[in-house]
């Protein structure tokens, strides 16, 4: 049997834009409470709430605000701020209006910004207030001076109920700058009504660029549809039961799919409630959300449930109301995923496969599916998708044979913004979007990732998948958290490099009691050379480990040739 499936297709496709969608979801479930945003100081009673016609209002508000700015379909609108609850209230306004919404990596400095700026000639930067690790104020304005395609700069307010946190906030110097406030209060100088820009409106029009956290060259701008990324959200929430009584914790990154697709989208295209515990990922304040305001489903990337589970205080959270989730980023720990379920009572966690040129999920498991299909696979074609898996010929493989992952159908991104030359390198003449990861597929259709094209490690020769030796790893009782890289070296052309995160109060690991543990269990050639004890991880903002920043720098530790 050959690797390849499809999906269902029961469920039809959403053939309507997202402003529509959300106008459904807005008469039937106007009362509802769709948006709770936790104070910063943790505080229950401070948190900023949103029913869904509170949240149509202030959305509409918004959009009316940009209307009144000058803002036409398909202008760039640039948003650079971790989550907050104008996040969710600009991506929606601007859908209505059909600009083009731009996700800004909040972890850019200047230089970064200016070439995403002048890349997709954006119009407009939505930016979020300075604080003690990053001067966005000053690097936009920064941005302002040598962009001249960026005419406006509108400043979001401080949080409130900040706690110890010190934010500021921009305050307008010029004409080309101006506050969160002072344009939604702009909505006065425009009809009441968007209708007439909104019917003019099509499902395919593009609506969102994301820049691919790229480890080499410049990031590229994935553009990506009403259709791409409603129907995206609307396939997960299907296939996690999801109704109007869910509400969802969501400490991933709205600029990332992650947060505002199967975040947002996904959770108000079925009537469900979203709950940001802080501006960041923070263990403590995402569990506490979860007790707070009764999450039944909570998302993150495997590393946050390791640490969530971590904390010292753990069980004297309440967490009974969680049913599901969304695990995403990187295959997760048998170990972890039976503590997430058990502990955690999230027995129906799914695991999401895709990336942000896929809209971004791809595969996905079901309800009903065993831990180890949630640990060893990515699951299923999603419905309304088709999977291949090919060989560097470009031949379909057999079953449970390793090859390259490619994907076709909606959710396939419009192309990168302004780069036809990088759009055919990654989507071929048949719609196929091509992964550069490495994968099986079993005979039911379970997809398995063995790493990424460029992960792969190649020791004397032999081809050696980095996940199967973590997997093993964490079986190890001191060991919270691994990742395996390949490092250079003359015999071999590569070895092994195990980065190990100990459990707290663990004794230090060497290679000797690492190769012990593997001896016998592992082939030879499999067990790691090198350790690396760390403290953490370097992460991109979606939360996958940087591999290529830990190979450079223990290159650079070890004096080995690049």
């Amino acid at each position: 049997m050959l690797s390849s499936t499809a999906g269902e297709t029961d469920v039809p496709l959403l053939e309507e834009t997202i402003g529509e969608n959300f106008a459904r979801i807005v008469e039937r479930f106007g009362d509802r409470e769709a948006l709770v945003e936790a104070a910063a100081d943790g505080d229950p009673a401070a948190a900023r709430r949103w029913t869904f016609r509170e949240l149509d209002h202030d959305i509409d508000r918004t959009a009316r605000g940009l209307l009144a700015a000058g803002v036409s379909a398909g202008d760039r609108i640039g948003i650079w701020s971790p989550n907050c609850a104008e996040w969710t209230i600009l991506q929606y306004a601007i859908a209505k209006i059909g600009a083009i919404l731009v996700n800004v990596n909040p972890a850019y400095r200047t230089h970064e910004l200016v070439f995403v700026v002048k890349q997709n000639g954006m119009r407009m930067l939505v930016v979020a207030p300075s604080d003690r690790t990053s001067d966005y104020v000053a690097m936009a304005r920064g941005a302002l001076a040598q962009c001249p395609e960026l005419r406006e700069l509108v400043f979001l307010p401080a949080p409130t109920n900040a706690g110890d946190a010190a934010f500021t906030a921009g305050e307008p110097e010029s004409g080309d700058e101006s506050t969160w406030e002072a344009l939604a209060a702009r909505a006065e100088e425009v009809p009441a009504s968007i209708e007439e820009r909104a019917a003019a409106l099509s499902p395919d029009d593009p609506i969102n660029i994301q820049y691919t956290s790229g480890t080499t060259g410049f990031p590229k701008g994935a553009t990506l549809t009403h259709r791409n990324i409603l129907n995206n959200g609307f396939s997960i929430g299907e296939l996690l039961g999801y109704t109007e009584e869910d509400r969802i914790v969501i400490p991933v990154p709205f600029y990332h799919c992650f947060g505002m697709v199967i975040g947002n989208l996904n959770a108000f295209s079925h009537g469900c409630a979203t709950i940001l515990p802080g501006r960041g990922f923070n263990p403590a304040a995402t569990l506490k959300a979860v007790q707070d305001f009764a999450g039944t489903s909570l998302y993150g990337v495997p590393t946050m449930f390791i640490a969530e589970l971590a904390l010292p205080d753990f069980d004297s959270y309440r967490l009974d109301t969680l049913r599901t989730g969304v695990m995403a980023g990187s295959t997760c720990p048998i170990e972890v995923m039976k503590r997430v379920i058990s502990d955690m009572h999230m027995e129906d966690v799914a695991i999401c496969y895709g990336m942000t040129e896929t809209s971004p999920v791809s595969t996905m498991t079901r309800l009903g599916d065993s831990i180890a299909h949630r640990t060893e696979t990515v699951g299923r074609t999603m419905p309304h998708l088709e999977s291949k898996i090919i060989d560097p010929g470009g031949d379909l493989v057999e079953r449970g044979e390793i090859g390259e992952l490619c994907t076709r159908g909606y959710a396939v991104m419009a192309g990168y913004w302004d780069q036809p030359d990088k759009t055919a390198e990654a989507i071929d003449t048949e719609g196929w979007m091509h992964t550069g990861d490495l994968a099986r597929m079993d005979d039911d259709g379970y997809i398995v990732i063995e790493g990424r094209i460029k992960d792969l490690v190649i020791r004397g020769g032999e081809n050696i998948y980095p996940r199967e030796i973590e997997e093993f790893l964490y079986e190890h009782p001191s060991i919270q958290d691994v990742q395996v890289i390949g490092v250079p070296d003359e015999k071999y052309g590569e070895e092994l490099m195990a980065c190990i995160i100990l459990k707290p109060g663990a004794e230090p690991l060497d290679a000797d009691a690492v190769a012990e543990f593997c001896r016998g269990r592992l082939a030879h050639y499999k067990i790691p050379r090198y350790i690396d004890l760390r403290s953490s991880f370097p992460m991109t903002v979606s939360g996958k480990v940087r591999k290529v920043e830990m190979r450079d720098e223990a290159i650079e530790r070890l004096g080995l040739a690049g």
